[in-house]
């Protein structure tokens, strides 16, 4: 498990170039992640190969220079951007000297520093556990076979290896059956919101996209919105009034990002039930963004993994302040709106997106029912 960092740490970030695009972008990318951690990075190790090398990931002529750069610039961490198998992250460990830490790992940290809600809480823990699962084979010294019984009565019982597999897997069952019972919570809460017939909106995006100031821009809720990945978690759902709709039920939804690890959006899946659900999925996107098309493509692979697939989608362009881009809407086939140009922070282009929810709602009393989301991301696509 990863423990949060002090604030104080100063690390090396490495990042290969394995081709295939998207090198530089997802480098800068885990500069923002190493910030939003509290960690200092001093230095910035590149390289190119063809294929990871099986025992240390980069090759050895990488790794000394890796070691040289650490003792350089005084780091105490080597942050890679990559997955790292638990015997590569072993392997470099020993070989520099130093604690490593992949992509995986320094996700999975920084959500459980933000985690607030006991719902989150117990999400960020159950990953993590997951993930240290398929890792304690790494470090251990310790796996002499505990003696079972006293004296010389006692024979061989379990290595500290099994002893630690079963707590974590007795861990593990306990927060399932937790998220299970805050799940049914949930279900809960929905129901009651269909029997009041409340028009359900889901805010999903890309982290840092401006979900969370839009949110506090559409309801004046108040949510945690920062400059910086991950800001917030936990789901916050409140209640909007719109001329024509009546009450609509908009809930803020955790960040996503490229790589994304599996045990977060199996962790998540109860919280990001609320996507799933909705009548409408309003997908934030950062117009100011030069990876914009590519995040736009990484919501939707989770989205896609999560079931959410085939929920209506509405395109919101964000920070349409910071790159010139005209306040408006975009319509596509039967004159709906397929996409919205705003800035949630100047609040300009703002009313053009409550009238697409008017009209999204309406659309759903209507006998054509809502457009399918597959046939908006086209339609916005041409558009």
């Amino acid at each position: 498990m990863v423990e949060r960092s002090s604030g104080r740490d100063n690390a090396v970030l490495i990042g290969l170039d394995f081709g295939g695009g998207g090198y530089v972008e997802s480098l800068e990318e885990l500069g923002q992640l190493v910030a939003s951690a509290g960690i200092r990075a001093r230095a910035v190790v590149r390289g190119r190969r063809d294929r990871p090398d099986p025992a240390h990931f980069a090759g050895s002529g990488k790794v000394e220079e890796i070691k040289r750069t650490l003792l350089e610039q005084g780091a105490s961490l080597a942050i890679f951007n990559h997955d790292l198998s638990p015997a590569q992250e072993r392997n470099l460990e020993k070989a520099l000297g130093c604690p490593v830490v992949d992509r995986t790992r320094l996700i999975l940290n920084i959500f459980a520093q933000r985690a607030k809600s006991h719902e989150g809480k117990v999400q960020v823990e159950l990953a993590q556990l997951e993930h240290a699962a398929t890792r304690l084979v790494r470090g251990w010294t310790h796996l002499e076979r505990q003696r079972g019984g006293k004296g010389f009565l006692g024979g061989m019982g379990e290595t500290q290896l099994e002893v630690d597999r079963r707590l974590i897997a007795k861990r593990v069952k306990l927060l399932k059956d937790k998220l299970g019972k805050l799940g049914r919570r949930r279900q809960v809460q929905r129901r009651a919101r269909e029997r009041g017939r409340a028009f359900t909106v889901s805010l999903v995006g890309y982290t840092n996209a401006g979900k969370s100031t839009l949110f506090n821009t559409l309801t004046h809720a108040g949510a945690i919105a920062e400059d910086r990945l991950f800001a917030t978690l936990d789901t916050t759902t409140r209640r909007l009034y719109l001329p024509e709709a009546g009450n609509v039920a908009i809930s803020d939804t955790v960040g996503f990002i490229r790589d994304l690890p599996h045990t977060l959006v199996a962790a998540f899946r109860a919280t990001l039930d609320e996507a799933i659900h909705a009548d409408l999925l309003v997908h934030v996107a950062d117009a100011a963004s030069d990876a914009r098309e590519a995040q736009i493509v990484e919501v939707d692979k989770v989205l896609a993994e999560i079931g959410a697939s085939a929920v209506p989608r509405l395109l919101v362009l964000n920070k349409i302040d910071r790159n010139g881009l005209e306040p408006g809407v975009d319509r596509g086939e039967y004159d709906r709106i397929l996409r919205v140009r705003l800035s949630a922070k100047t609040g300009s282009g703002v009313d053009g997106l409550r009238r697409a929810l008017i009209e999204a709602a309406a659309s759903r009393t209507s006998p054509a029912g809502p457009p399918n989301s597959m046939d908006v991301q086209r339609q916005a696509a041409e558009a």
